[in-house]
């Protein structure tokens, strides 16, 4: 006697584990791309926040410079 075929809903139920499997795990994945990427970008502006910091520095610098020569009001 042959084999009876899988109730119908089962097959379908199976597929659809399958399809969350797969899903499930391309969400891990996502979500380790997504940390990387935010860590990338906390180090961007980790990175802007220091130059931006050395620019203030330079600009106070280079006020103090043309107080000290006179220059502050010459249109230079």
């Amino acid at each position: 006697m042959a084999e009876e075929p899988d109730n119908i809903v089962l097959v379908y139920l199976r597929r659809l584990d399958e399809k969350v499997d797969r899903m499930a795990e391309d969400i891990r994945e996502l979500k380790v791309r997504m940390t990387a990427l935010e860590e990338r970008l906390a180090g961007v502006e980790r990175s802007a926040a220091t130059t931006n910091r050395r620019i203030d520095r330079i600009e106070e610098r280079l006020d103090r410079i043309e107080r000290r020569l006179d220059l502050a009001g010459a249109g230079l």
